[in-house]
């Protein structure tokens, strides 16, 4: 395990997120995947997942890439978060014994999404930050067969593993939880900082295709200050074509207390980032076709239309608008 340094006494530092947890001989990290053994951190649970399922693309979420394709999706257990809210506690936070999981290696990965003509693998429902090295193994093998991959990520990693990861994923969708250290720290046990380095570098200097996704809570972060910020830092940073989708919230977890999200906090979202000038806005998991629609940034034209997760109209030709020949910022058959 190259993202590791070896300490005195036994002790290793696991280097691959900015939590750099300390481990004794035996020890988990806060993920509890990884783990110190006989001096090295491994991954404890590489080849093992809780299950594999074949989605619309649409549903990671992802709008501008390959668009009504179908994936291949799996996830393992643990997380590098600590997220109050999380939505699939059930596996990133029970400490599930892994021999009650099923076992795939990538080579059977790779052969069922072949089997069932899925354009991309997508490593999602946990974060792959936590599994790398199972999921770059995968991705090395789904490259060699031209099948995409996907990253379904917090982007909370820390530099030189996020340089390796990215390498090998085609595109992601990484969660902007909220736009303050506040909320990192009370809510996701973590830091806004690293998140927003890696976002920018993701987008910037890879071949990565990126959108974000923030999951707004009532009081929690999403206030007009906080998500006008986040837009202007995306504007200021990333520039005006990268999808941002606003979700909603479910009670879950530790945050059962809390109120789901309703469609007009998503709306308001939705208004005030495409006002500040973001091309495309999307109100993500509460099903509403005007605010699924993809439109030309240049005739505001609706070019891909969507009811929920399926595509019912498109009108892109070579990933360029039929009304003006604006090319549509994306991922795109022919």
């Amino acid at each position: 395990m190259k993202y590791q340094n070896i300490l005195k006494n036994g002790k290793v530092q696991c280097c691959v997120c900015p939590r750099n947890c300390i481990l004794s001989e035996g020890q988990s990290g806060f993920c509890f995947v990884r783990k110190n053994l006989r001096g090295n951190i491994v991954l404890d649970t590489y080849g093992y997942n809780t299950g594999l399922a074949i989605d619309p693309v649409e549903k990671k979420p992802l709008y501008h890439f390959y668009p009504a394709t179908s994936v291949l999706s799996f996830g393992t257990v643990g997380c590098n978060m600590g997220c109050q809210f999380c939505q699939n506690w059930k596996t990133t936070k029970n400490k599930i014994d892994k021999n009650l999981l099923n076992k795939t290696y990538p080579k059977e990965i790779v052969q069922i999404a072949k089997e069932y003509n899925c354009k991309s693998v997508a490593f999602t429902y946990n974060d792959p930050i936590v599994f790398m090295e199972y999921a770059i193994d995968t991705a090395k093998l789904c490259r060699q067969e031209g099948i995409k991959t996907i990253a379904v990520t917090s982007g909370f990693m820390n530099f030189e593993p996020a340089k390796e990861f990215f390498e090998y994923m085609d595109a992601a969708n990484i969660d902007l939880k909220g736009f303050s250290n506040n909320f990192y720290k009370k809510n996701c046990l973590a830091k806004l900082d690293p998140v927003l380095d890696v976002i920018k570098y993701v987008v910037n200097e890879t071949n990565c295709y990126t959108e974000l996704t923030t999951m707004l809570i009532k009081g929690e972060n999403d206030s007009n200050n906080e998500i006008t910020a986040e837009c202007e830092w995306i504007l200021n940073n990333l520039g005006d074509s990268v999808p941002i989708h606003f979700s909603a919230f479910f009670p879950n977890y530790k945050f059962q207390q809390k109120s789901a999200t309703e469609f007009c906090d998503l709306l308001n979202a939705y208004n005030i980032a495409q006002s500040l000038g973001i091309k495309y806005v999307y109100t993500g998991n509460l099903s509403n076709i005007k605010t699924s629609t993809t439109y030309c940034k240049s005739c505001e034209k609706p070019v891909i239309v969507r009811n929920g997760y399926e595509v019912t109209e498109y009108h892109l030709i070579d990933g360029k608008c039929r009304y003006c020949n604006t090319a549509c910022d994306g991922c795109f058959d022919s």
